[in-house]
């Protein structure tokens, strides 16, 4: 009897239970035995790994983070780290494995994968920044979360006719930031990909007024150079010049944290189930994504390292709608 086991890793994202349990209820169904790995890699180095039957990944479809936990483990960088958790797998007769998660997690992934253990990926992360895929889970309820909390600043901020910036997540891609943005109609925003300076910031707030609007926002990804803390130190420094500062909002973990959404539960979904799917078909070493409105497995090798371009041309649309 087939042996798998699924593992979720890194940053947790909306939507990862979806995949979890997809990944699980598709090898039961081919008669497999299916193994959960708690709390990522630091849990697949110790040992920690126990049955998943039906049942047990019943009623999380709908629930935030992941039921397996999940952790970053500087130990499973080694080789000596990789060795051990290979050898967890073999003491338990495992010879598939299903790595949910981003970046580091799928370079963890490939590191196994090249040392001769059957591997797929599947991409989730909220940052969005995976080669080899379009979207990933997770992103889609972070957008949204962020979303409102633009669309219930811009209330508060007309109210007062002050001018609001939110910092989102997303490390070094601004992905977040600029569907948000975008989304939320805010005024500047301002990405690691192409640095907005304060005064630039200030430039497009004033014009904001100047068109009658009475609040305004900017958005700012937590990676970018001129960060929330930067941009408000800024705008305080020279407060009598610019004639108005930036209130600031963080929102953080937030993002992380709330249920899936339809999108990011049908993505878990048919990521999951297409994760197993490879397997069963002989096929690893492979991330499993949404190319082109399609599930489609890339090699690790044309993933892993890669950095994921972001399309400007809506950047140049946000200021063009902002006005």
């Amino acid at each position: 009897m087939q042996r798998i086991a699924v593992i979720t890793s890194g940053g947790d994202a909306p939507g990862m239970n979806a995949a979890i349990r997809a990944a699980v209820r598709t090898g039961l169904s081919r008669g497999w035995q299916v193994f959960g790995v708690k709390n990522g890699y630091a849990g697949l180095i110790a040992g920690a790994i126990s049955p998943l039957g039906a049942r047990e990944v019943g009623g999380i479809i709908q629930r935030g983070g992941t039921m397996l936990g999940s952790s970053r483990c500087r130990e499973f960088e080694t080789g000596e780290g990789q060795e051990k958790a290979l050898a967890q797998l073999e003491q338990r007769g495992i010879y598939g494995l299903v790595v949910i998660g981003g970046n580091g997690s799928q370079t963890g992934a490939d590191a196994l994968s090249r040392r001769g253990f059957p591997v797929v990926g599947v991409a989730s992360t909220i940052d969005n920044d995976l080669s080899g895929t379009d979207v990933t889970i997770g992103v889609t309820t972070a957008i949204d979360i962020a979303l409102e909390a633009i669309d219930r600043l811009k209330v508060t901020g007309a109210s007062h006719q002050r001018a609001f910036l939110v910092e989102v997540m997303g490390r070094k891609c601004g992905y977040l930031a600029l569907m948000a943005g975008l989304a939320g109609g805010a005024d500047a925003i301002v990405i690691p990909e192409q640095e907005a300076d304060p005064e630039s910031v200030a430039a497009n707030l004033r014009a904001a007024y100047a068109n009658g609007k009475a609040h305004a926002i900017v958005v700012v990804a937590e990676g970018a150079q001129n960060n929330a803390e930067g941009m408000a130190h800024y705008f305080q420094q020279h407060h009598e010049r610019l004639g108005f500062d930036l209130r600031v909002t963080k929102l953080g973990h937030v993002q992380r944290g709330g249920a899936p959404g339809s999108y990011d539960r049908l993505l878990g979904t048919l990521l999951g189930a297409a994760a197993t799917e490879q397997l069963a078909d002989g096929v690893d070493g492979v991330l499993v994504g949404m190319v082109k409105g399609e599930v489609a497995a890339t090699p690790f090798a044309e993933v892993v390292g890669r950095k994921k371009q972001l399309d400007l041309r809506l950047l140049d649309l946000a200021h063009v709608l902002a006005k």
